[in-house]
């Protein structure tokens, strides 16, 4: 553990130290904010899940904060209200999060956001009935499959993994149908689709319901993890369902993305180092709903990639790990 500490050091220092040059002129004003609206996802995702417990978490602090979670589309919907002020705090998808920073794809000009931590790992999920037809990715073509509700995450990564797999126009494209997670589910049970995507974490609830209902085979698609960094970078990872979930007998390899806790740049800094502190001092029952085994880990947490952390975020990793 001691020879630990040097490295931690030097690898949080670093990136606070950019981060804080980067948000030089984005300080917030010191009066703390007592409400904070956090825009999170749709009912049984984990977005939802994580954002009931910060809620709850916060009140059981006694800090003055306050925070009410908003239910939305998710991701992109997520960033659209941050931007605009709607809200305070959003959760999003770390792809979608750097297009909103950057000014890229769903988003038209830069949007002015900050990170306050990467929260754990987004799995992508590819499923469809154990007894039906289709085996792998190619088996798609011209198939109606749930690829995400509009302006969500899934939304996002979805429509890059098919184009990566040629699925995405021409006579072979998938018939994509803007379903959000509970859609998706009840229309993959009833016929009306023959795929649905997901991104989150394993075993999403919604999923595991589902799989005791219906059987369901998950596609692999980590030979499309290349294709993506090469695209869009690396916030895009190779990663593992493992066996025993969803039924699963074997381990299946997909696409993994983090998932960030964002603020806008406004925010004062007193609020994000309070949000911050209950986050690691309750992390634990945080992520019990949302992704079994995850932990939160502030050498991990701080890797936010063309996001910024808020200065807030930058004063509390400095004045708990220096």
């Amino acid at each position: 553990m001691t020879s630990r500490g040097p490295d931690r050091r030097r690898v949080v220092g670093g990136v606070l130290g950019a981060a804080a040059l980067a948000l030089a002129g984005c300080s917030a004003p010191s009066d703390p904010v007592r409400r904070l609206r956090l825009a999170t996802g749709p009912p049984g995702g984990p977005y939802h899940a994580f954002g009931q417990a910060l809620a709850q978490a916060v009140a059981a602090a006694g800090s003055g904060l306050e925070i009410t979670p908003v239910s939305t589309a998710a991701s992109v919907d997520n960033l659209r209200e941050l931007s605009e002020g709607a809200v305070d705090l959003a959760l999003s998808m770390a792809d979608t999060a750097e297009d909103a920073a950057l000014g890229h794809a769903s988003f038209a000009h830069p949007v002015a956001v900050t990170a306050l931590a990467r929260i754990y790992v987004n799995y992508t999920h590819l499923l469809v009935p154990a007894d039906g037809p289709v085996r792998s990715v190619d088996g798609l073509a011209g198939r109606p499959v749930a690829a995400g509700a509009v302006g969500s995450g899934v939304q996002v990564v979805a429509e890059r993994i098919l184009r990566a797999a040629g699925l995405g126009e021409g006579p072979a494209a998938v018939r994509e149908q803007r379903l959000g997670l509970a859609e998706s589910a009840r229309a993959l049970q009833a016929g009306a689709v023959d795929a649905l995507f997901w991104s989150g974490g394993v075993p999403t609830p919604a999923l595991a319901e589902l799989a005791r209902a219906l059987p369901v085979r998950v596609l692999a698609l980590d030979g499309h993890v290349g294709a993506l960094r090469a695209l869009h970078g690396p916030v895009y990872t190779a990663v593992t369902l493992p066996a025993g979930v969803y039924g699963l007998t074997e381990p299946v390899a997909t696409v993994g993305v983090g998932n960030y806790l964002l603020a806008r740049a406004g925010l004062p800094s007193s609020a994000v180092r309070e949000v911050l502190r209950v986050v690691y001092g309750h992390w634990g029952d945080l992520l019990r709903e949302v992704t079994a085994g995850a932990r939160l880990e502030p050498r991990f947490a701080i890797s936010t990639g063309r996001v910024p952390l808020h200065p807030g975020a930058v004063a509390y990793y400095r004045s708990v790990y220096g």
